[in-house]
């Protein structure tokens, strides 16, 4: 019995998201096909989260168990061989029994793509936000530094999120420009449900003028949803990196 991790890189487009669902097309899904297809086994593999519909991936995470008799090396070179042509494993690797992709994970490093620019760039569109409307990037540069360090992120979490401790740690946090592409880069020790998505909204909305300057730790503090700005879409997200011990 090998417990074998892999990393993934996986363009979420055309994807209900990381998790199996019913008579959906998801990237968990459609590995455990090809697991199956290689070494005939049905696997349960374990992620170290959950991706939207639409999010990418460059360093997604992923552990299953198999008696297969093939070098851990190279079962990267099988299961792609089965995959659909935007998902491919990029390392494979055995590791200990008790290596848990989940409950293992130190850190997460999240990156966040915007377009802005008046004319929406035709090969831009599926990995970014597009944003027409003129964003003051010397503000926003300033504000994401408010999301630095411990707090309840209960602001800037989804509803829907099942987690009951809404407390993370973000250790660092960056606003990069190049062109009219500007990427925002998060690196914590875990992120709820829609988080990014959200600070990348809120981070939007004080560009354009809608929120006011100054406002990230006072929403924050209120704990409010409804206080922080709007859902970012899909699109621009992507899982960089996993960390563990």
């Amino acid at each position: 019995m090998k417990n074998i991790k892999i990393i993934i890189e996986y363009d979420g487009t055309n994807y209900s998201g990381w998790q199996r669902q019913l008579n959906q097309d998801t990237i968990q899904g459609e590995i455990e096909k090809a697991i199956f297809k290689l070494t005939g086994e049905n696997v349960n593999l374990i992620g170290s989260g959950r991706t939207d519909a639409g999010v990418h991936a460059l360093g997604q995470t992923a552990n299953f168990i198999t008696d297969v008799n093939i070098p851990p090396d190279k079962i990267k070179f099988g299961l792609n061989a089965f995959l659909p042509h935007d998902i491919r494993i990029s390392d494979s690797e055995e590791v200990s029994l008790d290596f848990h992709s989940r409950y293992n994970v130190k850190r997460k490093i999240y990156k966040y793509l915007i377009y802005n620019r008046a004319v929406k760039n035709p090969f831009w569109g599926r990995y970014s936000y597009y944003f027409p409307q003129r964003l003051n990037y010397e503000l926003m540069e300033r504000e994401i530094k408010y999301f630095l360090g411990a707090h309840d992120f209960t602001s800037f979490s989804s509803p829907k999120s099942n987690s009951k401790d809404k407390n993370r740690i973000i250790y660092n946090a960056l606003l990069l420009k190049d062109g009219d592409l500007v990427m925002a880069i998060f690196d914590g020790n875990g992120f709820l449900y829609n988080m990014v998505r959200i600070m990348i909204g809120t981070l939007v909305d004080i560009g354009r003028g809608k929120i006011a300057e100054g406002q990230i730790p006072f929403i924050m503090k209120s704990l409010d949803r409804q206080r922080a700005g709007h859902t970012a879409p899909p699109q621009g997200l992507f899982l960089e990196k996993v960390f563990y011990e």
